[in-house]
């Protein structure tokens, strides 16, 4: 290994503004008066309830439920009455059917929720199960139900996993804190991982900002063999799951692949996480680790908060609104989505909430471009971002999609390195969502 550590083409260097609470040790937030849970967390189909206005939940249960196979089970992450069940704002933009639950403090656990028992007896299939039943998904953002990435066809053959320690988008440390606290956890929910894909090779791949990180899990895998550290490049989006895969294995996604298709499967360090604790006490994925920082909260922290808590909640606990506020940020700034209300809930996917001050919120006018290709030369993707997004605003979507416009992961570098300040992802993504919708219709 190189002393720079290994890294992927392309990418960038944004500051990494992570001062504020990579030293700050995971605190618990107290239980809200009232949470709002979405039935829509993750990719797939949404789920229904399956309890009603005026029943009392606990802690545990399952509420909401899909018969379709790309789908994951949402669970109270308290105990209470449901007062409501209605359409809510969601952290991903739309109002979607969400249980409002009113907390009774008591906190009790549903009788469900009990151990799995040990993992050595526990078969592949057991665990999916397991998985599934818990309501796991990706936890690093695209909140992808865990159960489906480990059911491969047969004729993928999986060879390696890869577990996402990297957490290259600024501001955040939610997964440098998990490193630190929870190096245990991580290495039993990566076996877990590795006996339901069958596979005998994991690697823990993580920046090398994060030495203490490095140090800690290093040690935690010195009585698993099977399991090793890669110390990676610090770099913008060392994270991604393509330029991750490139940068521990050297194996290529290919162009509309997907990472089983180089016997390949990345999980992230907050799923594995999730997944030790549904095999070892049997509590669903009901809670999560959230970094709260920015310009304008008081107190920034790290902090394991209840599924379906109001950023409101979040921000108080963490002392307030130190200014006026700018524009909140659901993640971090490079991928995050902004809000325009901090009464939404914090959901499964939510690995951040940015705060930000006036100034820096300010987005800059852009000018016309000027053929500089920084665009292409740093996009992770290997894509032509300008092309793509020409044709995206000139609505010319067929001409979009044969420049691989699906290729693009979103990452916001070519909107970054533009000397002309173009939005250039967000045409992108207008172009990947109608190149979709037209997949649909025909």
């Amino acid at each position: 290994m190189n002393k720079v550590g290994l890294t992927f083409k392309g990418g960038i260097h944004p500051p990494h503004h992570k001062t504020h609470t990579e030293n700050k040790a995971i605190e618990v937030t107290p239980v809200p008066k009232e949470v709002v849970i979405p039935l829509a967390q993750h990719i797939g189909a949404p789920c229904e309830p399956v309890v009603k206005v005026g029943d009392y939940v606990k802690v545990g249960q399952l509420i909401g439920e899909s018969k379709a196979f790309v789908s994951s089970p949402i669970h109270s992450s308290v105990s209470g009455t449901v007062k409501k069940i209605e359409k809510r704002p969601s952290p991903g933009g739309a109002r979607v059917n969400s249980i409002v639950i009113t907390t009774d403090g008591e906190q009790a656990i549903h009788e469900s929720v009990a151990s799995k028992g040990k993992l050595e007896d526990l078969t592949a299939d057991e665990i999916k199960n397991i998985i599934k039943n818990s309501g796991v998904t990706g936890m690093g953002g695209a909140g992808f139900p865990t159960h489906v990435k480990l059911s491969p066809p047969a004729d993928k053959k999986i060879d390696l996993l890869i577990i996402n320690g990297a957490e290259c988008e600024p501001f955040l440390t939610s997964d440098h804190r998990v490193m630190l606290e929870m190096p245990e956890k991580i290495i039993n929910g990566t076996r877990a991982v590795m006996k339901a894909l069958s596979v005998d090779k994991a690697v823990i791949g993580i920046e090398n900002n994060k030495p203490d990180a490095i140090k800690v899990i290093k040690e935690a895998v010195k009585e698993a063999p099977e399991i090793t550290v890669a110390e990676l490049q610090t770099k913008y989006p060392q994270g991604g799951e393509k330029s991750l895969i490139y940068a521990v294995s050297k194996k290529e996604v290919p162009s509309g692949g997907l990472p089983m298709d180089v016997g390949v499967v990345v999980q992230n360090i907050g799923t594995v996480v999730a997944i030790s604790n549904a095999i070892e006490t049997g509590m669903p994925l009901i809670e999560r680790v959230v970094t709260v920082t920015g310009s304008a909260v008081r107190e920034p922290k790290n902090l394991l908060v209840k599924i379906g808590t109001s950023f409101k909640d979040v921000i108080e606990y963490c002392g307030g609104y130190s200014e006026e506020l700018g524009k909140l940020i659901n993640g971090g700034p490079m991928m995050g989505i902004a809000q325009y209300t901090d009464e939404v809930p914090i959901i499964k996917g939510t690995s951040g909430i940015l705060v930000l001050n006036k100034k820096d919120a300010v987005r800059p006018d852009p000018t016309n471009c000027i053929r500089c290709a920084k665009c292409i030369v740093y996009c992770p993707c290997g894509l032509q971002p300008l092309i793509i997004s020409k044709n995206s605003l000139m609505g010319r979507f067929e001409e979009a999609e044969r420049y691989n416009a699906l290729d693009c992961i979103e990452c916001g570098v070519c909107s970054f390195v533009c000397p002309s300040k173009r939005p250039l992802v967000d045409s992108i993504r207008m172009a990947k969502k109608e190149i979709i919708e037209k997949r649909k219709k025909s």
